[in-house]
């Protein structure tokens, strides 16, 4: 959340956050919530001093004297308790408020009403253009006997899978490539907590406001991650680090969980759009500099397209636009990679910047090198995310006779395997 210091100092930046992200906020109500929390914590603090002050004066006098400043302390007492509640109340009403302001944007953000409108920054690679009858994933998966979602339906409803064979071995393929590509680059690999407390959720902003997205355990108050950003980014929190460990260079893996909240009919052949999933997920924690937020941006944008680049994919990156911009996010670029079944590219990363916004809430902090304590700057973006990279996996590298070609990268991961054939 944004410290309501920078709120009040920056209200009209602020409030064009609120407007470009498209997210209802009052901000006058907000103020309006602080101004209250100033207020009582003045006449607070006023009270008790006097009663403070009146304490330490009655040893100096006589027992007539005593007797009747200890009857104007109780009722002193009593007002410095009433106010105290009413201060405690008002704080957590502000911080309920906060909760949902937006982060403000980085000034080359583009503007746009959603995802249609996100600026391309780049491509690489060329889409194949195939000289024979293309299947789509689902049918390939099919054939190779690697994928059974009529089953998977009977057993766990819509938006579900089984992976088997060689689809199995070829997720198992691809997360371990992440995890060593992320190990090459100095993250630390990190297996997580699949069930996290709403603490957690709170402050890598994904609660309040993404209750539907979320599985959440009714007799627990735990929630199923949809990412093990949340673990990971959380790992320190309520922490204060020394700045010679920063920055923290963490790579999560981990099932994934998503309701699909609001997508009833979009989507619904095949892998791009499920309820569980397994990814790695990349998060660095650094010093509260822009400069080096911005270099780490770019830096975990790398790691994914030398990935994609390895498997041989054609991908864009997109800067992400504000109508298209979360809550918590300073700037984003997604990339997409080319999917022949949708004829166009599908979203498979998001790198994400929230400068101080994650770390505030979780109270994520380091000392400086002059020893001042201050609030950490966050970042993340996709490694990979499985099944969904095995649609423009399979896609892209069939082949006229039913056969996938596997990447020469994923081989030693698979045995030595260099191709996928059909069973039947």
């Amino acid at each position: 959340m944004l410290d309501i210091r920078f709120i009040r100092e920056n209200a009209d930046l602020v409030r064009e956050a609120i407007r470009r992200k498209r997210i209802a906020v009052d901000l006058d109500n907000v103020l309006a919530a602080d101004g209250e929390c100033r207020e009582l914590k003045t006449s607070f603090e006023s009270r008790k001093a006097e009663q403070n002050r009146g304490s330490k004066e009655l040893g100096r006098l006589d027992a007539a004297a005593r007797a009747k400043a200890l009857e104007g302390l109780k009722v002193l007492s009593d007002e410095v308790r009433v106010l105290e509640a009413r201060l405690v109340e008002a704080e957590a009403r502000l911080r309920t408020l906060l909760l949902l302001v937006p982060n403000v944007l980085d000034p080359a953000v583009p503007e746009g009403r959603d995802d249609s409108q996100n600026a391309e920054l780049k491509r690489w690679g060329t889409p194949r253009q195939f000289d024979f009858a293309a299947k789509d994933h689902v049918d390939l998966g099919t054939s190779l006997d690697i994928l059974d979602i009529e089953r998977a339906t009977r057993i766990a409803g819509s938006r579900t899978y089984f992976l088997k064979n060689e689809g199995a071995l070829l997720e198992l393929a691809v997360l371990r490539f992440a995890i060593d590509h992320m190990m090459a680059k100095g993250f630390s690999p990190m297996l997580v907590p699949h069930l996290v407390r709403t603490e957690a959720m709170e402050g890598t902003a994904y609660l309040p406001g993404g209750e539907e997205q979320a599985y959440r355990t009714q007799k627990d108050d735990s929630w199923l991650i949809g990412t093990s950003e949340v673990p990971v980014t959380a790992y320190r929190m309520g922490e204060i680090l020394s700045c010679e460990e920063l920055p923290l260079k963490m790579a999560g893996l981990s099932p994934c969980y998503r309701r699909e909240a609001g997508t009833y009919g979009k989507d619904t052949r095949g892998l791009y759009r499920i309820h569980q999933f397994q990814k790695v997920e990349q998060v660095v924690v650094c010093r509260a500099d822009l400069d080096e937020s911005i270099r780490w941006h770019d830096a975990i944008l790398k790691n994914a397209e030398e990935l994609l680049q390895a498997f041989e994919l054609p991908y864009r990156v997109v800067d992400v636009c504000d109508g298209d911009l979360g809550r918590p996010q300073v700037r984003k670029f997604d990339i997409e990679t080319w999917m022949p079944s949708r004829n166009g590219y599908g979203e498979t990363h998001s790198a994400s910047r929230f400068h101080d916004y994650q770390a505030r809430r979780l109270d994520l902090r380091y000392r400086d090198e002059q020893g001042k304590v201050r609030i950490c700057h966050t970042l993340n973006n996709t490694v990979v995310a499985s099944p969904r990279i095995l649609i423009p996996l399979l896609e892209n590298h069939q082949q006229a006779d039913g056969s996938v070609v596997i990447p020469e990268v994923l081989r030693p991961y698979m045995g030595g395997r260099s191709v996928m054939k059909p069973k039947a």
